[in-house]
């Protein structure tokens, strides 16, 4: 189910699960705890809108071949936009942001040939709050058979006085105009408030409210600039349920960037306040620090499944298309990447490959193989162990005892302290240097 779909149909089901949560709470629970000053009223309507939207699908939105590609010298041509957004469809995502088609003739055809060959998944095109700029995009997504328009402006003072020169009762009007342009062309249209980490909730809550009666049905709540902590965040998206009247009408979504680190933080909050949308890229690429990491969101839904949220991603194919997008966009990924990091599975401290071998769990809470990883590797440098030793040794054919071993480990360190990992080769000097001491003996 699409979120057209979705935004259609909730208007009936938060009609019978309204009428099931006033019935429960109404005569258990509520009483109590609001008797008890257990619950606050901004609570009460969390729960109220988390009851509501019991339904823990939680939409991946891509925005590797828009965002991603904005990172310096990660230019795509039509081709290998094609070929990322086939392997982002085939990897789960359920909305593919293809590009900003009126930003120049080449993304223009990249969008509209991605609409032509997308089968299930929305393919969506962004726009500035500028009715060439919605035209166009519609052009480019005329073959989709789920176009998605991605229009928006900014809302915090920065934006409208320094960058628009305006103010807030005219941006709320273009914000309406925009929608109501997008509206003409698609039913899916995704309304983004730029910087709306640093807006006043009071008055982005005017702005959400307006734009979903002019026909939004995705409120877009950016952290533009990376700049909330996640309580903050999480709390920004709490009072949006909770102050507009028609927010049910709408799915929201989180789109972090993470010039502190905080982006996966914030979407997590965002989620777990109610947000049922995250925008991310591949391996998190994007403007400046990146944006939100896709493998990182979906892995952190899919370990705490006791939250009660899903994607439907393949994460199995996970680290197959970050390589993919690694090398087609020329960006390597740092090998502590989490889930997709060289290192991500390699264990080269003597503790922890002691307790590694002994049992996976006590240091991995991934199985390599679900991710789609090579699998686990145990590195041998200078702070290896002795079970570590005899591990590598066995893996290529050495059966050896553990008096065997105490005698090969002395020789390990020496090799060890002078490189920063010992390799099979000197694993093999190492054992013929060994056995042929011992036949001489």
């Amino acid at each position: 189910m699409d979120c057209v779909q979705q935004c259609k149909i909730r208007p009936i089901l938060v009609s019978v699960r309204q009428a099931l949560t006033v019935i429960l709470l109404t005569s258990v629970a509520i009483p109590h705890l609001l008797l008890q000053d257990r619950i606050s009223s901004p609570e009460f309507f969390t729960l109220i809108y988390q009851l509501i939207m019991a339904d823990g699908k939680v939409y991946i939105f891509d925005t590797t071949l828009r965002d991603g590609e904005q990172v310096p010298g990660c230019k795509l041509n039509t081709k290998e936009k094609i070929e990322l957004a086939l392997a982002l469809e085939s990897l789960g995502v359920d909305i593919i942001e293809a590009g900003f088609p009126i930003s120049s003739p080449g993304d223009f055809e990249s969008v509209n040939q991605i609409a032509r060959v997308m089968k299930e998944t929305t393919v969506c095109g962004l726009t500035r709050a500028v009715q060439k700029d919605i035209e166009v995009a519609a052009e480019a997504l005329k073959p989709a058979r789920r176009p998605r328009i991605h229009t928006g402006i900014g809302t915090s003072d920065y934006h409208i006085k320094a960058k628009f020169n305006s103010t807030r009762e005219e941006i709320i009007e273009r914000a309406v105009q925009a929608v109501k342009w997008a509206k003409n062309f698609v039913d899916d249209v995704e309304f983004y408030a730029e910087d709306a980490g640093r807006t006043d909730n009071d008055y982005l809550a005017r702005v959400i409210e307006a734009v979903i009666k002019a026909g939004a049905t995705v409120v877009n709540i950016p952290d533009t600039t990376g700049y909330c902590l996640p309580h903050q965040y999480g709390e920004k998206i709490a009072y949006l349920i909770n102050n507009v009247p028609n927010i049910d009408k709408a799915i929201i979504s989180c789109h972090c960037h993470n010039d502190l680190g905080l982006a996966t933080a914030n979407s997590i909050s965002g989620v777990l306040n109610g947000a049922r949308q995250i925008e991310c890229t591949i391996n998190g690429l994007g403007e400046r620090a990146g944006n939100t990491s896709l493998e990182e969101v979906v892995m952190i839904l899919r370990q705490h499944a006791n939250l009660g949220y899903y994607t439907d991603v393949n994460t199995r194919q996970l680290n197959p298309l970050s390589r993919l997008v690694s090398d087609t966009m020329r960006m390597p990924v740092q090998a502590n990447k989490a889930i997709v990091g060289s290192n991500a599975f390699s264990h080269s401290s003597g503790i922890h490959q002691d307790g590694f071998l002994k049992d996976s769990q006590t240091y991995e809470i991934i199985a390599p193989e679900e991710v789609g990883a090579d699998g686990s590797k145990i590195v041998l440098t200078a702070r290896s162990g002795r079970s570590a030793l005899a591990h590598r040794f066995q893996k290529i054919g050495y059966q050896y005892t553990r008096n065997d071993i105490d005698v090969l480990y002395a020789n390990f360190l020496q090799i060890a302290d002078t490189k920063k990992e010992v390799e099979d080769t000197d694993l093999h000097a190492m054992a013929k240097a060994y056995e042929a001491t011992a036949v001489a003996n």
